[in-house]
């Protein structure tokens, strides 16, 4: 083979490379690296939300295959693809009410993908329910040869006779198993499939009788096996907690609490590892579930963050603003939330999942603040302007005015308005970090925080002041704007 070496400006250099068709890539180079913000809706390719809520992984070649949850009446398991794990492009509605038969008006939650290496087969597993109520409790399995499809459904049944909701698969190197929460989510059981992975072909063991434990999520690190779960408190985030054991089949040990107590406002639904040239990373995806503030699931959020390991059995889980992935590598990095001078914001209500707003996108001093749902208007847009010592001003980028409460006042429930910048400091605001990528905004002068009054969900709703209470109507997420 001959060598070719390219010397002068780097302009021939290329023109030269694409003629003889090589590439001019260093030796070594690693892949960009892309940077996902958490906490957010998630958008494909086309600019579509993505829909892939209680979904798994599975890497086939270069590329990750995300299958999950769609709930837009008409479709049921919906697949993306990346190599990236930032730029996913649609590929297909896998499961759909119209194939007919019980999926008609089926209910289908937490899908995830086996490969079967000895048939070539890609089987679908899922929990089944009826649409109407959770009654059902059963496993649903699809079949196809190739991961995007097309899916054949095979039906749906109780595994061995047991009531079966949140579960999950796990392919542990050619035998496969199906976990799933039982005995109405007190117990939590693993079954060992049958070799063709379409099947149920014994129960291996019961865990935490009693427990109510769902959402389980199975790994294995080195020679340890993980296997995460949540409470079972509905929408509603809790306290994720989990186990290791030295084989799937072995003793498990006792629970162990990781993250925070609501999991920063997520429930676990898969692990995925990353591997790489340089490392194997493990990436816990999440949902943030929009039962939490009444809404339907298809507006749900995805939490994903870095899993790291202070042991060979033990994990921990922090929270970040964004991460840095490096698929080539392997490497998943958090990346800590800090004020951008030069973005704008979304200020989203905990509790409402609703903007703040200045009421009727007035530019006018003394016009009222308000909660509406994202409008993607530039009065739901806020710069944080440092106002020093740690505290911002918070300034419209419709209006250029400041948030402030009316006449600088104290008093608990004192509407907050937008004003011209006085230099005041009852127009200075601290974010107060509650966790989970949401701050309490806590005025410098009356040591209040902004509230939506009485917890409201509805849009229109009154920005106030109030004494910190801890509720959820006085906490923000702070998102870079669209």
């Amino acid at each position: 083979m001959s060598t070719h070496r390219f010397t002068g400006h780097p302009g021939v250099a290329v023109a030269l490379a694409m003629a003889l068709g090589l590439s001019l890539s260093p030796r070594g180079a690693a892949a960009a690296t892309v940077n996902v913000v958490n906490g957010i809706q998630l958008r494909d390719t086309a600019g579509n939300v993505l829909q892939a809520h209680g979904g798994g992984m599975i890497k086939v070649g270069s590329f990750y295959y995300w299958f999950g949850e769609n709930r837009d009446g008409t479709n049921l398991v919906s697949v993306y693809r990346s190599t990236d794990l930032k730029s996913w492009s649609f590929r297909a509605h896998v499961l759909r009410k119209d194939m007919g038969d019980e999926l008609a008006t089926a209910n289908i939650e937490r899908p995830k993908v086996l490969y079967n290496a000895a048939s070539g087969t890609y089987v679908l597993w899922a929990h089944k329910e009826n649409g109407v109520d959770y009654s059902e409790a059963r496993v649903a399995v699809a079949t196809a040869t190739a991961v995007e499809g097309p899916y054949t459904y095979q039906g749906s049944f109780r595994p061995l006779g047991h009531d079966s909701r949140d579960m999950t698969v796990f392919n542990d190197g050619g035998t496969a198993y199906l976990v799933s929460a039982t005995r109405v989510n007190a117990d939590m059981n693993i079954y060992r499939l049958t070799p063709d992975f379409q099947d149920v072909d014994a129960l291996v063991q019961t865990l935490w009788v009693g427990q109510y434990r769902e959402a389980p999520a199975m790994f294995k690190r080195g020679s340890t096996y993980f296997l995460v779960t949540s409470g079972a408190t509905g929408w509603n985030p809790n306290q994720a907690k989990y186990a290791t054991a030295s084989s799937v089949s072995g003793t498990w040990s006792a629970l162990a609490n990781f993250a925070d107590s609501t999991t920063y406002a997520s429930q676990s639904t898969y692990v995925v590892p990353v591997p790489g040239s340089a490392t194997t990373s493990y990436l816990y995806v999440g949902d943030r579930w929009a039962g939490a503030w009444s809404g339907p699931v298809n507006d749900s959020k995805y939490v994903w963050l870095p899993l790291s390991f202070p042991s060979s059995t033990s994990l921990s889980m922090g929270w970040y603003a964004s991460l840095n992935i490096d698929t080539a590598t392997g490497a998943v990095a958090g990346v800590p939330f800090s004020v951008d001078p030069a973005a704008s914001y979304d200020l989203v209500n905990r509790k409402s999942n609703k903007l703040l707003n200045v009421r009727g996108s007035s530019t006018v001093a003394g016009a009222d603040a308000e909660q509406w749902a994202d409008l993607n208007a530039t009065s739901q847009q806020w710069r944080l302007v440092s106002a020093g010592g740690g505290y911002y001003k918070i300034q419209n980028r419709n209006s250029g005015l400041v948030l402030g409460p009316a006449s600088g006042a104290s008093t608990d429930g004192t509407v907050i308005e937008q004003w011209t910048d006085g230099g005041w400091t009852s127009q200075h605001w601290q974010l107060v970090d509650a966790g989970g990528g949401f701050f309490k905004l806590r005025n410098r002068a009356t040591g209040k925080v902004i509230d939506v009054s009485g917890g409201s969900l509805a849009n229109g709703a009154n920005v106030i002041e109030w004494t910190d209470n801890g509720g959820a109507n006085q906490q923000w997420q702070v998102v870079v704007s669209n």
